[in-house]
């Protein structure tokens, strides 16, 4: 399985415009090769840089029973799909990178997990209950990151 944007490729700075200095809407991204036994997907966007800042992973997006028809998906800019659960902003849509200035640069990851279920759970659970409810269901996993800096 793999994760990727056409928007900023793995490893890049993605751009102002995915981010709370631009007009802040997801990047499209692209699932591909999802396995076959595959129920459905989640998808967490983190920055585990903001430790150094406020002490924890700062948690951005996170979709959970994304629906899967076949081995490609696409989510497209400023969509949701499947069911919001709760990032660290407590908002169902995507909020991106938002460093502090001055704190270098962050790296935001944007994990996909193949899951061999549908999760039960409601809308805005939150990401402990999400990855709890993973526990031994995950299939196949796929991450790509993107980097972003305030000077």
């Amino acid at each position: 399985m793999n994760i990727t944007s056409p928007d900023f490729t793995d490893g890049e700075r993605i751009p102002e415009r995915f981010t709370a200095d631009g007009i802040n809407v997801n990047p499209e991204l692209i699932i591909s090769e999802i396995p076959e036994e595959t129920q459905s997907l989640v998808l967490i966007v983190d920055d585990p840089d903001a430790i150094r800042v406020c002490g924890f992973t700062w948690v951005h997006w996170v979709l959970f029973n994304i629906p899967v028809t076949n081995s490609f998906i696409r989510i497209p800019e400023n969509t949701i799909l499947g069911t919001p659960g709760s990032s660290t902003y407590k908002k169902p849509e995507y909020l991106g990178p938002n460093p502090p200035k001055k704190t270098g640069v962050h790296n935001y990851y944007f994990k996909v997990y193949a899951v061999d279920k549908i999760l039960n759970l409601p809308e805005m659970a939150p990401l402990t209950y999400i990855m709890e409810d993973l526990e031994n269901h995950i299939i196949e996993k796929s991450q790509m990151f993107g980097t972003y800096e305030r000077r």
